[in-house]
């Protein structure tokens, strides 16, 4: 395998082979004054030289953007400095390392820290300036890995999370006060080797999803991981409080896979309901062989990946589910004051399908009226997962802004776009001083929320 080759290396996905800091960035429109902080997105980065066997397994790299008082001051991209970086291996003689991280899927706030995260290792604490820290395990109370995707309950400030193991114990669930420090552990009963990327809160549960994907030991990608039919999918629905994992009931569901919750509430009549981009087998296998750069990958991932949507009846004890779109998408997101209940609107990155029609875009749904509304990137223009920000004085659930960073392989650059959430429409984009390799996630951390802010 060369570097050339590797579809996670070129295009949107070429790695950038430096850090740099600019200053004083070019804005184009008006930046509203509310949007007062860092927009900070990871990435998958291995350095120069370096050919990773799998997407994920390339080394973190966050990347920047402090806005205030309607300007942009500055751009910066970090590596996320681990072990791992410098060639550390995961795998060791004693066991796993958990600090040997890639740190290259997600970015969060919480208790005032910054966390670059990776599911099968311990976060990474980073400065405001993006400068790595550490390794950080709460005080030694996380003896484990941590999901990329914990969930911060608005209601409360506590986080959510969970680690995930192939070997037993399967699954472990944690609750981290509002200041950051573990309150609640728990080991749950009946979960299995599948892989759990994501998952979903709600005023009074808690969500788990296992699909077909599961532990794979033949696997020599460096992601042991692959579809089985012989793996049962499922929904476990827990009861949140300190003896939940003890009741947790699991449903079967039909065969799929889901990465990411778009959101999970109770309805009116009690149910849960869940929904979220998924893919069949042929969906997960195309996504899997762009992964680890199989030359039969045939198209880019997630051209299987509809949002379906699952309501868990817990009186009756069973799940009604259907798909609800048939345009791809992934990375939903949605106005996160209402992660846990019921939600109007969500977002999420459109995808070309498996022809190569349709193109990037931004997405937005309104679950009341049915309807979908896209904004086209432009031609050779990826956007990034659409951070939601609320307006200042914000009275609608999507009276806010979006931001993504858009990768223009023409122009070999890249902007921080500013959408109106209302109506998709461009309010301001800032000129980047490099085009930004196409990453995953990331947050919207607005001024005061990091301990050790300076400005």
């Amino acid at each position: 395998m060369t570097t050339a080759k590797m579809p996670y290396l070129t295009g949107h996905y070429t790695p950038v082979a430096d850090e740099i800091t600019a200053t004083d960035l070019t804005v184009e429109g008006h930046l509203p004054p509310e949007l007062t902080g860092r927009l900070i997105r990871n990435s998958h980065n291995p350095k120069p030289g370096i050919t990773p066997t799998h997407w994920f397994k390339g080394s973190g790299m966050v990347h920047g953007i402090r806005l205030r008082d309607g300007r942009a001051e500055w751009y910066r991209n970090r590596w996320v400095h681990t072990p791992a970086l410098d060639g550390a291996p995961y795998l060791t003689d004693h066991g796993p390392d958990l600090t040997a991280s890639t740190a290259g899927t997600h970015v969060i706030e919480h208790g005032g820290r910054l966390l670059a995260l990776c599911e099968s290792a311990l976060p990474f604490e980073l400065t405001p300036d993006l400068e790595t820290v550490g390794a950080h395990d709460f005080g030694g109370k996380l003896r484990g890995a941590m999901t990329a995707h914990p969930k911060e309950d608005p209601a409360t400030g506590e986080l959510h999370f969970f680690g995930s193991s192939p070997f037993p114990p399967f699954l472990t669930y944690y609750v981290a006060d509002a200041k950051g420090g573990i309150v609640h552990t728990a080991e749950v009963p009946g979960a299995t080797a599948s892989l759990k990327h994501d998952f979903a809160i709600t005023r009074h549960h808690v969500v788990f999803i296992e699909g077909n994907v599961t532990f794979d030991p033949t696997d020599h990608s460096g992601i042991p991981y692959g579809w089985s039919d012989q793996q049962p999918a499922r929904i476990g629905v827990m009861p949140r409080g300190a003896d939940g994992a003890a009741h947790i009931r699991w449903f079967s569901i039909e065969p799929g896979n889901m990465l990411h919750v778009a959101n999970a509430y109770e309805d009116g009549q009690g149910r849960v309901v869940l929904e979220g981009p998924t893919v069949d087998r042929t969906g997960f296998q195309l996504s899997w062989n762009w992964w680890i750069g199989a030359p039969e990958r045939g198209s880019e991932p997630n051209a299987r990946s509809y949002t379906r949507r699952w309501v868990v009846d817990l009186a009756a004890g069973n799940v009604d589910e259907q798909i609800t779109d048939d345009l791809p998408v992934e990375f939903p997101t949605l106005n996160e004051a209402y992660l846990g209940a019921e939600n109007r609107y969500q977002y999420a990155v459109s995808f070309p399908d498996e022809q190569g029609l349709g193109g990037y875009g931004v997405v937005k749904y309104d679950r009341v009226t049915g309807a979908r509304r896209i904004r086209r990137i432009g031609d050779a223009r990826m956007p990034s997962e659409a951070v939601f920000v609320p307006a200042a004085g914000a009275t609608g659930e999507d009276d806010g802004y979006l931001l993504t960073v858009v990768s223009d392989l023409k122009q070999d650059a890249s902007q921080l776009l500013v959408l109106d959430a209302a109506g998709l429409d461009r309010i301001a984009a800032v000129h980047l001083p490099r085009r930004v390799t196409a990453g995953i996630h990331g947050s919207w951390i607005p001024d005061g929320e990091l301990s050790t802010d300076r400005g």
